[in-house]
């Protein structure tokens, strides 16, 4: 922090000038020094005050968490900024509270409403923390209006994508800097706000639809571009066998561990024939099924598939592999999509990554992709299959592996949720359902020493501390969840008259309350929500891990993969598991900490970086530059991992890249795979799993 542009902009400059050229072809947007106006500032639930660090002066917000988004707005003086020769907009930031936060940044066009006409990001920082919160400009469509783009989150320049996460940088209006939904008050300071980056036209600048269509070429690969390790043929897919055989012959793999990836080299602690958490010296650790040390260093989606829809867009593909009889077997109709332009439909769908599996290995291909994922993640320095892989892949029983338990229910019908509606976890549905699912693992991972143990859902939407007993109470009567809450008001409060004077209600009796689909006063009822959602979070991770230990007592209950969560789903999570597990996407996780800092081991389930070198539309959700900055965000990600005493491994997200044109789930086409879709290692990401992977134990153990 502390940075000031050269020629120093005050803010009568910036009124007029809006925005100061500067050295390194960056465009200052906001300063904060020489004069600036802070109290002139639109905020919004934040205070909003000068800090001063050497010779200069920084913006600091204090923000409160009555609002969702508590921020501040800075215009673009004399009505918009003209950024259309940058790439990106930057903006300092550093936390000087005294708990971790998550700073967003949104670029605005005229109408943005958080999807469409803006860009956003953010950055999440540590107590003392500083770096730099970076917004890509994703433009709209420039090009010929009869290219129609849909289906992706990422699309490739100029095009741009149906209006939504597009802008167009020659009008930006306005910069928001804000906090996401805080459950606490926050503390940070900005400075330097900047447009930064040269944009290049890329190659498809004025293509007509006849030229730029199709774009996705027979290996599912984008037909605009080049790249290193861009497949050029069906020979060149098949020549890449023997070329990866001698690598991996030259790195069989770290000296010192033993056939489960433990630390055959290191301290031998109580054996029990399966894996468990110990803590030994300070440090939670895993323990192997012979009693070594074992620190889980894995890669989720270990499998061999990854589709992608064609109705509708059947123009864009060149020489599809679809229609050809010895593809036919990867041609499908997707049913459970979540998101996106494919809502409400059943597209078909193709999967490149495994034709091209076939078209490299034979018709043999599942199993020598099996084979080689073993020898892979061995000679990476990789000692898990983690979570949503093959079955058919882990129970080879080669390499530990961790389990993917969804199953059904009732939904708790006042819920809502990215992925879904919350399900109600007093109805008996609830566990019948996971019983009879583990019921299904018996014979499989249940009781296998293979088998670290079971994830069961992923990212559940706990909303706030009262969001789920709000959901019971605006839920119809038949809702069990709504029935056993009213029971424990009954018993608190006896009559509805001593209820109606403690919340502010007028309730004529207990079954009026019953059929009442309305939000109470939260503030006035908030004690009895809290009380309820406790109760509730308590009664999931009890059910769950009852049920897992009923068929598979030996194993591991790793948790929900905790993303949005609150402390009290936290503190529950940390009561019922034997490991909590954490998607953490972020760049540091040296310092993470449960809330409330209690004393349980605790596993990443996800974690990643990409890039848009490498012909794919998007990043991820942790942007970096190129492949050589995303080796160095995994070095430095698994190192930080390696030095938290409460983290016992993390999983990457994912084996293979998603699917250029976006997958049918929720249109995510991310650049995030140790292998590209033509089943190609990236080289220089390999090279930073395969350094810390093998020094691994040593890192952790200090030695």
């Amino acid at each position: 922090m502390g940075r000031t542009a050269k020629n120093g902009m005050a803010w009568l400059t910036a009124l007029l000038l809006g925005g100061c050229m500067t050295g390194g072809a960056e465009m200052v947007l906001y300063d904060f020094g020489g004069g600036f106006a802070f109290e002139r500032v639109e905020a919004r639930d934040v205070k909003v005050s000068e800090a001063k660090a050497g010779d200069g002066s920084q913006l600091r917000m204090d923000t409160g968490h009555a609002q969702d988004w508590p921020g501040i707005t800075l215009p673009a003086p004399g009505g918009h900024w003209d950024l259309s020769a940058f790439t990106q907009v930057e903006l300092d930031v550093r936390n000087v509270g005294d708990n971790e936060v998550t700073v967003c940044c949104r670029v605005d066009n005229p109408g943005a409403d958080g999807v469409r006409n803006c860009n956003t990001a953010s950055v999440t920082l540590k107590p003392g923390e500083s770096g730099v919160l970076t917004v890509p400009l994703n433009r709209k469509p420039v090009a010929d209006p009869t290219i129609e783009l849909f289906g992706m989150r990422g699309y490739p320049p100029p095009f741009g994508g149906g209006g939504d996460r597009t802008l167009d940088p020659a009008g930006v209006t306005q910069v928001l800097v804000f906090v996401p939904k805080p459950t606490e008050a926050h503390a940070f300071e900005i400075d330097n706000l900047r447009a930064a980056g040269v944009y290049a036209q890329p190659e498809t600048f004025g293509m007509t639809a006849a030229e730029f269509f199709p774009l996705i070429d027979t290996f599912g690969q984008y037909v605009h571009r080049e790249w290193p390790g861009k497949v050029a043929s069906l020979e060149d897919l098949r020549s890449r066998i023997a070329a990866e055989a001698a690598d991996l012959g030259s790195h069989p793999g770290p000296e010192g561990w033993n056939e489960y990836g433990g630390w055959e080299a290191g301290p031998t602690l109580e054996a029990t024939g399966f894996f468990h958490p110990a803590k030994h010296e300070g440090q939670w650790w895993l323990v192997d099924p012979q009693g070594k040390l074992f620190w889980s260093h894995g890669v989720d989606c270990v499998n061999g598939w990854d589709n992608t829809p064609i109705s509708e867009r059947e123009h864009w593909f060149a020489d599809y592999p679809g229609g050809q009889p010895e593809f036919a077997e990867f041609v499908s109709t997707a049913g459970h999509i979540v998101h996106g332009d494919y809502v409400g439909k059943k597209p078909t769908c193709f999967d490149f990554a495994a034709a091209n599996l076939k078209r490299k290995f034979g018709d043999d291909w599942q199993r020598a992709h099996g084979e080689l994922a073993h020898r892979r993640l061995r000679s990476w320095g990789m000692n898990t299959i983690a979570n949503w892989s093959d079955a058919g892949i882990y129970l080879m029983r080669k390499t530990p592996y961790c389990v993917s338990i969804h199953f059904g229910g009732k939904a708790l019908q006042g819920s809502e949720g990215y992925w879904g509606q919350f399900r109600d976890v007093f109805d008996p549905s609830f566990a019948a359902a996971l019983r009879q699912t583990m019921a299904g693992q018996v014979g499989k991972s249940a009781g296998d020493p293979w088998c670290l143990g079971y994830f069961v859902d992923n990212e559940l939407s706990w909303g706030d501390d009262t969001s789920l007993a709000v959901a019971a109470l605006v839920s119809p009567p038949d809702q069990v969840a709504k029935q056993v809450f009213i029971a424990d008001l009954r018993a608190k409060y006896e009559t509805i008259g001593k209820l109606n004077e403690a919340w502010g209600s007028q309730h004529a009796s207990w079954d009026a309350l019953l059929r009442h689909r309305e939000k109470p006063d939260v503030m006035k009822a908030k004690p009895d929500l809290q009380a309820f959602y406790r109760k509730t979070a308590e009664q999931y991770f009890r059910v769950c891990r009852d049920e897992v230990k009923r068929v598979a007592p030996d194993n591991l209950y790793l948790g929900c993969r905790l993303a949005w969560t609150n402390d009290v789903a936290a503190a529950a999570s940390a009561k019922y598991c034997d490991v909590v597990s954490y998607n953490l996407y972020r760049r540091d996780v040296s310092s993470f900490r449960m809330p409330g800092d209690p004393d349980v081991p605790v596993i990443i389930g996800e974690f990643h970086f990409g890039a848009l070198d490498r012909g794919l539309f998007h990043t991820g959700l942790v942007p970096v530059a190129d492949q050589d900055a995303r080796a160095e965000a995994y070095r430095s990600y698994v190192q930080g991992c390696l030095a938290n005493p409460w983290l016992v491994g993390c999983g990457w997200f994912k084996f293979r890249d998603e699917c250029t044109t976006g997958r049918p789930l929720d249109e995510e086409n991310y650049q995030i795979g140790l292998l590209d879709i033509c089943d190609s290692p990236y080289p220089e990401t390999i090279a930073a799993v395969r350094e810390v992977g093998y020094g691994m134990y040593e890192t952790r153990a200090g030695r």
